[in-house]
């Protein structure tokens, strides 16, 4: 008996679109991708929409607020607590990116604990307010043609003093040695990136974690530049990307993850 079941056939549509996504890669594409092939299916592929998880709003709101504030400090232009708080309300109100499904009293609970994680981060001054970033929010890209991989595409959040910044926040306190091995492909990404287009090493790379417990605080993880372990790390993830694309390989990798991935109930009828 053969044990192997032949996938079902592709639509025109389907195979453009696989197609368009093996020219590029994004950290957050090829992290989704390895974790799970079927979830990033559903996301890229065919892409079902589903509704904004309330913790995902949360961090879109804050991480809007922080953007202005970096902008401000880039253009040397004031941007007093006032203006801060009223950047941050406009920002929970914004549901452009679809609708969120809260529980009964959870969005002012939130709405609240969003605005002291900011509060918290701004007044311990994790950042200096007087020194000018090198770069706020940059789209960016690497063409990794000659290594016979995708495009690398990306967004800096922060670049300061040659120092690669992106802001998570999270409901539990990062554990720095677990943190760096989770993130070590979007960190790796964005040192690739901020190389191809500076044609210098980054300083390092640090994450602040804004951590969302009864009394907010900041975790900052910092790490050096990268390896050329870590790059090549990357290129074999990517290369693993690639050849899955070209394969069709969107198969389920069921795991603890599982358990809050809005496409539950489709990964259950897959077969």
């Amino acid at each position: 008996m053969n044990m192997l079941a032949e996938a079902p056939p592709m639509e025109h549509g389907e195979k453009d679109l696989i197609r368009a996504l093996r020219c590029t890669v994004s950290a957050s594409r090829l992290s989704l991708f390895l974790q799970c092939r079927l979830k990033f299916y559903y996301r890229y592929v065919l892409k079902l929409q589903k509704p904004k998880t309330p913790s995902l709003h949360l961090g879109s709101a804050v991480h809007t607020v922080l953007k202005v504030w970096n902008k401000a400090r880039w253009l040397q232009q004031p941007f007093p607590l006032k203006a801060v708080h009223e950047t941050y309300l406009k920002a929970w109100t914004d549901t452009t990116e679809g609708p969120v499904e809260w529980e009964p009293g959870e969005e002012e609970s939130d709405k609240t604990t969003g605005w002291r994680l900011l509060d918290t981060y701004l007044r311990e001054h994790h950042v200096p307010a007087e020194i000018k970033p090198d770069a706020v929010e940059v789209s960016v890209e690497a063409d990794l043609y000659k290594h016979g991989l995708p495009k690398l595409i990306g967004i800096l959040d922060l670049v300061q003093q040659g120092q690669i910044i992106d802001y998570k926040t999270t409901s539990t306190t990062p554990n720095a040695e677990k943190v760096v091995h989770t993130t070590e492909i979007q960190t790796s990404a964005y040192a690739i990136l901020y190389r191809h287009n500076t044609g210098r090493e980054e300083a390092g790379v640090q994450l602040h974690h804004l951590v969302k417990l009864k009394n907010p605080k900041v975790v900052i993880t910092t790490m050096p530049p990268m390896s050329q372990q870590q790059q090549t790390r990357l290129y074999r993830q990517m290369e693993a990307y690639v050849q899955g694309l070209q394969r069709g390989d969107f198969i389920p990798s069921p795991g603890m993850h599982c358990a809050s991935c809005e496409f539950f109930n489709e990964c259950r009828r897959w077969h």
